[in-house]
């Protein structure tokens, strides 16, 4: 999967305003300018639900400060996220009973924010039907007439836009009942760690 996903992202030329973020959406949460779902917070780092999650517990863990790449993260900031994503990681498995998950950062390579930010996603739950794709619908059978242009659409990059597509289609919008049940009960799980 991650060769797959790697694969997709290659050649990908940069937007622009990639750089510069101005108007940065976690910049905004950060600065309380924008709404969001605070799991963790302490004064360099912020921990929030994701508004259009993968799977229910899907955790954004934030530098407050606008680094856009982990690479140039300065390492206090750094170590204050390791040790977030490992307690809320903690707290998200303990609220869902489900230990497992895949914690992902970004760097250009499918960062849609240009902020460093690291995902805990819950994994689906095998034969519960949560957070399960259904399977795809065979397709046609693929002559070899088919295979050069099936060939280049797995190894050509996809654009910025694709890439957006396809991840906004697997997710749904985080609802307000959901959210606040996840704070209060990752929250709890969070207090006794003392943070």
């Amino acid at each position: 999967m991650t060769s797959f996903v790697i694969k997709a992202h290659e050649d990908r030329a940069l937007p622009t305003a990639w750089n510069t973020a101005p108007d940065c959406p976690f910049c905004r949460i950060v600065r309380g300018d924008a709404p969001s779902y605070i799991l963790y917070e302490n004064d360099m780092i912020l921990a929030i639900l994701d508004i259009m999650p993968l799977r229910a517990g899907h955790t954004l863990v934030i530098p407050k400060t606008h680094i856009s790449r982990v690479s140039e993260l300065p390492d206090d900031f750094a170590a204050q996220c390791g040790i977030a994503v490992s307690k809320v990681a903690r707290a998200v498995s303990g609220a869902l009973q489900n230990t497992a998950l895949n914690v992902v950062c970004n760097q250009e390579y499918a960062q849609a924010v240009p902020h460093v930010h690291y995902h805990i996603i819950p994994a689906p739950r095998p034969g519960t039907g949560e957070g399960e794709s259904p399977a795809p619908a065979p397709g046609p059978p693929v002559s070899d007439n088919d295979l050069p242009e099936a060939h280049d659409r797995v190894t050509q990059p996809l654009t910025e836009k694709e890439m957006h597509w396809r991840e906004y289609e697997l997710r749904n919008e985080l609802k307000e009942e959901d959210a606040r049940k996840l704070v209060t009960t990752i929250r709890a799980l969070l207090a006794p760690q003392r943070l």
